[in-house]
Parts: C-alpha cells; sequence; structure tokens
C-alpha cells in the first residue's frame, strides 16, 4: 500500500523536503512555519532577534569535545560554536546521515517515508569544526582522552557526552533483528544512525496494513504491543503504535484482540494523562491492559511470547504496624499472538557504561553520571551530558534534548570561565501521545509534575491542533532552529 500523500502550503514544503535555504535566517524560518501561539510548545520562545542566545559566551582557547551526531550532539555542537569563538571543537559521530527519529512514528502512520525525516549530517556540523566519523571506543575522564575504535586518541579540555542510547533486542531470547518485519512481528524503534536506516517505520506501516487484512479476514487477530523494564526513548511510543494501528482498523470499522504489555504499574505517571489514556482505550474494541509484564523471550516459529510478570504476595499480619506483609514474586506468562510489536529493552552505550562517567551502582547503573539539574557530571566537573545518555530521572525526548542545550552548553561555558553554574535544567519532558489519527495528547512535564507551556488548556485532552503541529511544523523547527541552535 502507497503512503498517504500529504498537502502542504508551497513555504512549508519547502522546509519540509529541503528546498533551498541555506543561510536561511531564524526570523525566516520562523516566519515560513508560522510559529505562534503554538510556538510555546516545548518552551519556544517566539522571538525573531537573529544573535538571541540564552548561553553565556567565552573568548578563551579550549579543546571542546563532542561526542554523538545525533539530536543532542548537534544541538550542543551549535550551542558551543556560537559560544566560543576562539575554541578548538571536534566532534566525533559516525553518522553522515542523520535521522529525525520522532518521525519514525509517522512513518509507521503511513504518513512520511525515509526521505521525509532523513538529511545529511555537513549541513549541520560547521566547516571549522574538526569531524572525527568514528564512535569513541573507550573514555578516559582521569586523563581527559578518549580513544576511537581505529585507535584514534582525542584530548580535551571540556567534553559534551551526547551518544545516545543503544537498543537491546538481543536481550530479548529468541529473537533477532532479522526477524523484524517477518513472521508478524514488528518493531517502530528499529534503525541504524550509523547508516542512515529506518527500517522499523517502514515494516510497522507494512504491519498495520497486515493486521487490517488479517482482521478483515473475518477472524479477529490478536495483536501485542510491548514495553520492557529498561528506560526507553520516548516513553509514550508503545501506546502510540497500540492506539494509531486501532484506528488504523477502526476506520474500516475492524477491530483486533488488542492487549497492552508493559513492565509499568500504569499507563502512565502522570494521573490526569492517565485518566485520560483510559478513556482513550474505551474507543477502541477490546483493549486489555497488562502491568508489570516484562517480555523475556519470543517462540518467533510459534508466535508465542514469554514474559516476565511481577506480582505481590500477602504474608502475615503486623499488628504493630497494623497491616499486612507485603513481597514481590515473580512468574512466567505466556501470551499466544498473531501480530506483535516489540520495544526493545534500551541501554547506555557498552563504553560508556564501563566507562568511570556511568554510574558505578544503583538503578541508573552504566548511564552518564550528571547532576539532574545543572547536567555537570558528579566527578569529572569538566564533563557535561545531553539527551538520552544522561543518567537522570526524566529527559529521554528530544524535547527534554532541546531543553538540555542552554543548560549544558551554558554551564560548560561558565565553568570555563570559572563562573559559577546558573543554568538549571527542570526535569522537562515533552510526550505527543498520539491517540488516533488527526489527535494528540501533548503530555509535557518535569520533576515537579504536569507543565504545560499553554496552561489554559487542560493538559490531558487529546486535541487536533497538538496533531497538526507534531506533523507539520515540528520537524522544520528541528531541522532548521533546534539543529542550529536557534532555539
Amino acid at each position: 500500500m502507497k503512503h498517504k500523500k500529504i498537502e502542504h502550503s508551497k513555504p512549508l514544503v519547502d522546509l519540509l523536503h529541503g528546498e533551498p535555504t541555506e543561510g536561511i535566517s531564524r526570523r525566516t524560518a520562523l516566519k515560513m512555519m508560522g510559529v505562534g501561539g503554538a510556538a510555546t510548545l516545548m518552551g519556544l520562545p517566539t522571538s525573531t532577534h537573529a544573535d538571541e542566545t540564552s548561553t553565556v559566551k567565552s573568548e578563551k582557547n579550549a579543546r571542546i569535545l563532542v561526542v554523538g551526531g545525533g539530536a543532542g550532539g548537534i544541538m550542543a555542537l551549535a550551542r558551543l560554536h556560537s559560544a566560543l569563538s576562539n575554541a578548538d571543537i571536534t566532534i566525533i559521530a559516525p553518522n553522515e546521515t542523520h535521522l529525525y527519529q520522532p518521525g519514525q512514528v509517522f512513518m509507521a502512520a503511513g504518513l512520511y517515508t525515509l526521505d521525509d525525516i532523513a538529511k545529511e549530517n555537513r549541513e549541520f556540523i560547521p566547516e571549522d569544526v574538526t569531524w572525527i566519523k568514528d564512535e569513541v571506543a573507550s573514555f578516559d575522564p582521569d586523563n581527559n582522552k578518549v580513544t576511537t575504535r581505529a585507535g584514534v586518541e582525542v584530548l580535551y579540555d571540556y567534553m559534551v557526552v551526547a551518544t545516545g542510547i543503544v537498543y537491546h533486542y538481543d536481550w530479548i531470547k529468541g529473537l533477532r533483528e532479522e526477524d523484524i518485519g517477518t513472521n508478524g512481528i514488528s518493531s517502530v524503534y528499529l534503525n541504524n544512525l550509523e547508516k542512515g536506516t529506518a527500517k522499523g517505520g517502514e515494516v510497522t506501516w507494512e504491519w498495520f496494513n497486515a493486521l487490517k487484512e488479517a482482521a478483515a479476514s473475518g477472524k479477529k487477530p490478536t495483536a501485542l504491543y510491548t514495553s520492557p523494564n529498561t528506560p526507553i526513548k520516548c516513553g509514550g511510543a508503545p501506546q502510540k503504535i497500540l492506539y494509531l494501528s486501532a484506528d488504523h482498523l477502526k476506520k474500516d470499522d475492524l477491530g483486533a484482540n488488542f492487549i497492552y504489555v508493559t513492565d509499568s504499574a500504569k499507563l502512565f505517571s502522570i494521573p490526569e494523562i492517565e485518566s485520560s489514556l483510559l478513556e482513550v482505550q474505551k474507543r477502541y474494541d477490546t483493549i486489555t491492559n497488562h502491568f508489570r509484564h516484562n517480555l523475556v523471550a519470543i517462540d518467533v516459529k510459534n508466535k508465542v511470547a514469554t514474559f516476565e510478570e511481577t506480582y505481590e504476595v500477602k504474608g502475615e499480619y503486623d499488628e504493630d504496624l497494623e497491616e499486612y506483609d507485603i513481597s514481590e514474586e515473580k512468574r512466567m506468562v505466556d501470551i499466544a499472538y498473531d501480530f506483535i510489536h516489540v520495544v526493545p529493552p534500551m541501554g547506555p552505550p557498552q563504553a560508556l557504561a564501563d566507562s568511570l562517567l556511568g554510574w558505578q551502582k544503583g538503578t541508573a547503573k552504566g548511564w552518564l553520571e550528571v547532576d539532574q539539574v545543572t547536567l555537570q557530571h558528579r566527578r569529572y566537573p569538566n564533563v557535561f551530558g545531553m539527551g538520552d545518555v544522561c543518567g537522570i530521572p526524566l529527559g529521554k525526548t528530544g524535547g527534554s534534548a532541546r531543553h538540555h542545550g542552554p543548560v549544558a552548553v551554558g554551564n560548560l561555558v561558565s565553568a570555563l570561565e570559572g563562573k559559577p553554574l546558573v543554568e538549571k535544567f527542570d526535569g522537562y519532558t515533552v510526550c505527543p501521545l498520539k491517540t488516533q489519527y488527526g489527535e494528540i495528547i501533548m503530555a509535557e512535564f518535569n520533576y515537579k509534575g504536569l507543565a504545560p507551556t499553554m496552561p489554559f488548556l487542560d493538559p490531558a485532552k487529546p486535541r487536533f491542533m497538538w496533531w497538526v503541529f507534531d506533523l507539520y511544523q515540528l520537524k522544520p523547527m528541528y531541522w532548521y532552529l533546534m539543529l542550529r541552535g536557534w532555539f
């Protein structure tokens, strides 16, 4: 089935599809995208002063290293390049192609293609920046150096670590990456950032249509949607696929036995958002939620998924506490399926996990050990973090990375100048929960709870305006404003 054609206004088409925009100013980009009230999403400023920046500047000489060429790395690089006029800046990033990763969900929905979410990374790396097209194999923060896969040692005075997140399909027994796209298995996440491929979006759109075809055959199929027991990139993605695929069937008056199986104890951590999602689920054919279930194995041939369920066991009554002792136990649960969408376990890159830069113990072990407010490393003050790799309570979304930028870079420059670190990250995270084609709940929250940037709107209500913003405006903002350090 062909992808649906999207109609755009001419100015927006130019930005979406990469028509000549070299040298475009921040003011022009804002005007072309019609950025106004909706631009307050994710705290986006609407001022059009081209030189506006919240980052302090320095003329000091220093060796600055950025590790990673995804959203976090490129956003950090743009701000550093603007703030440090005399610095020697190096970026280590293997990917010549840059993917707009949130767009993979729209690929799964049949609304984007790979061409819509891919650009050449050289568009975002200034010519006077040294670009080492490799990956860091080891970190040596005690000696202020890293070593690449090719054995090249790179010294630094200050470093921003923005290596992103790693998918571990191999942690699911019986599942291989090559199984995705076959035997009723899909996973929207599957991509290869170094090669610039996004197979997950493509095969999940095919999966949507195979599910619809099965539903039209007269036999109601069983479709599973999983979410693992690790932190993941964009925690709402598993439910986005659930609701979009259910709506894809509903448009033709079709349904399925939808089963959402998650290691979490609830649909969403924010009560108001969870209540809204429970109402959303009532729109569709039967959706059954299995909480505290972690996918551990798949019998690909026989289409059986095995989950480790955590459940509570009531023990003896404690008269002093006037309550029962509660303990947790685990058991294995098999669920047969016709179709399954898998969200893989995720973790930090092995080189980081093996280094002194990662948390050495605790639930965040292996993730970058940065202060959750300043984004400065807790033991190595010349190291800062950006994006998904940070071992902090919230922040594994593109919206969070945008908010990390002024904090991490601003504090790095302050440290370079010997000044106090004044920039603070409040935990801002945004999750555009796609509840159907044409509606999104824009869940914005921080360390304290809900944090809508348009507080006069009910943040838990699905809205068409957020769908329009996410589908049509956010991607060009990403390419032409966020990755250039203007937001």
